[in-house]
């Protein structure tokens, strides 16, 4: 597999304890349910059952035509299949920033699993297995397939490109398994009145699921998007991620926090699956510029100890009280990666207020999204240095993803990729100063050494 992007590389996995492992296992399910409650919130919202300022605001800043399509009766009930959180290990537990909504390294850590899987003097325990991230994502598709004839389809934009090498060499790995699988550019495409078809191997073949590795904000920079539409709309082709933005919005972290609608999460996920998410999903304020009457305060958002009335009350806020994260709620080329991110405590008070001013002023087109800083704890490991050829030694903080497959109703996890990046790095994100390997399994009784531990 041709990497498009370098980083660090570890001589062995980051190993996490049974019990770590038993949170990661656990949280597949917890995040299915919300998914599913988020989408009952939302289409009762449309409809007037719950407070129709949840869809106003899920729906801020989007095309009204695709808002519509995203309504239709036919994708009522559609989830994304593919579930991966990003994940910081803090010294109080695991907090989760946000949910990917087209997530790369799939390739990545189904690769980094098998090469991980041989070493260290013996096979240590990936999380998911050998082949886990590909027979996990096989079993998502054939899922979504469900005995439909012909083939399936990758579908990369330009703007994903990328991660076209990791998705290419993932196709090619589920070919060797059986499953006709093709990593595509949307130019390769055809459409014709019965759906899309591909040329492959020499001859043409119907595409009965598409996986979408593109963004719904780019959709008019992406060739045939309105046939690939259409051929959905018609039930000619299965397509995941749905065409759901409503689902993709960081903002949905401030419906769970928010107290007026407490019931509705109680009655939808039970009170232990909602206790478990408000404690590690960070409280999330949607910056909306909207005064609030004299005597409101905004729900649970303190500087110090004082309760919060007005945005601009932030603006004054000193250093020290600024453990905030100001990012792009969704539907934006800057809410992907670590572009529009800004961190309180972590620039000058100037820099601070015009962020905060910014993304207040970008609410009627892109909502912006206000919330809790958690900061990773540190931990030790080892890494190539390929300058001195030798083995170099690094402090360092951890991004966990870890991914869940989606098929038969169930989320089951398929691989943890960790990312660790310098002490240094407030946002932590692939780059070429990070280390990125998979999870295993630490062997608690084992009396071997184990240097990348969390």
């Amino acid at each position: 597999m041709q990497a498009v992007t370098s980083w660090r590389v570890s001589p062995c996995p980051l190993y996490l304890s049974s019990e770590q492992l038993r949170f990661f296992t656990d949280l597949g399910p917890h995040l299915l349910s919300f998914y599913r409650g988020l989408n009952r919130l939302y289409t009762e919202s449309v409809k007037g059952i719950q407070p129709t300022w949840i869809a106003g605001y899920l729906d801020q800043g989007k095309p009204a035509a695709l808002v519509q399509y995203s309504r239709m009766k036919r994708f009522r009930d559609a989830l994304p299949d593919v579930i991966r959180p990003d994940i910081i290990p803090t010294q109080d537990g695991m907090v989760i920033t946000e949910l990917d909504s087209v997530p790369g390294g799939i390739g990545l850590t189904a690769c980094l699993s098998r090469i991980y899987h041989d070493l260290d003097g013996g096979p240590p325990q990936i999380i998911g297995g050998e082949n886990g991230m590909l027979h996990g994502f096989a079993r998502m598709l054939r899922s979504l397939q469900d005995q439909q004839e012909g083939c399936i389809a990758i579908l990369v934009s330009d703007e994903s490109k990328d991660y076209r090498p990791e998705m290419s060499w993932l196709a090619a790995q589920l070919r060797e398994e059986g499953l006709s699988v093709w990593c595509v550019e949307p130019r390769e495409i055809r459409f014709t009145e019965d759906g899309l078809r591909l040329h492959t191997d020499g001859s043409e073949q119907a595409i009965s699921v598409l996986y979408r590795f593109y963004e719904l904000f780019d959709l008019l920079n992406i060739p045939k998007a309105e046939l690939v539409q259409y051929a959905a709309k018609k039930g000619r082709v299965s397509i995941t991620p749905p065409y759901k933005p409503a689902l993709e919005e960081k903002s949905a972290f401030a419906l769970l926090h928010h107290p007026i609608l407490r019931p509705f999460w109680e009655k939808e996920l039970g009170a232990d699956c909602l206790l478990h998410l408000t404690t590690i999903m960070p409280k999330t304020w949607l910056l909306d510029p909207a005064p609030l009457p004299a005597i409101a305060t905004i729900p649970d958002l303190h500087i110090g100890n004082r309760p919060v009335a007005n945005w601009a009350e932030l603006e004054k806020a000193t250093q020290k009280e600024r453990q905030f994260v100001i990012k792009p709620s969704g539907f934006s080329e800057l809410a992907w990666g670590s572009r529009g991110v800004s961190i309180g405590h972590d620039m000058p008070q100037t820099e601070w207020v015009e962020a905060l001013r910014k993304a207040l002023a970008s609410f009627p087109t892109t909502p912006y999204i206000l919330q809790e800083f958690h900061k990773g704890r540190l931990f030790e490991l080892d890494f190539m240095d390929e300058h001195q050829q030798t083995m170099a030694h690094m402090s360092g903080r951890a991004r966990l993803s870890p991914y869940y497959f989606v098929s038969e109703g169930r989320a089951e996890l398929a691989g943890i990729l960790a990312t660790i990046c310098p002490a240094d790095k407030k946002i932590l994100h692939g780059m070429k100063d990070a280390i990125m390997v998979p999870c295993a399994l630490r062997q608690e009784d084992s009396d071997v050494p184990r240097p990348n531990k969390l």
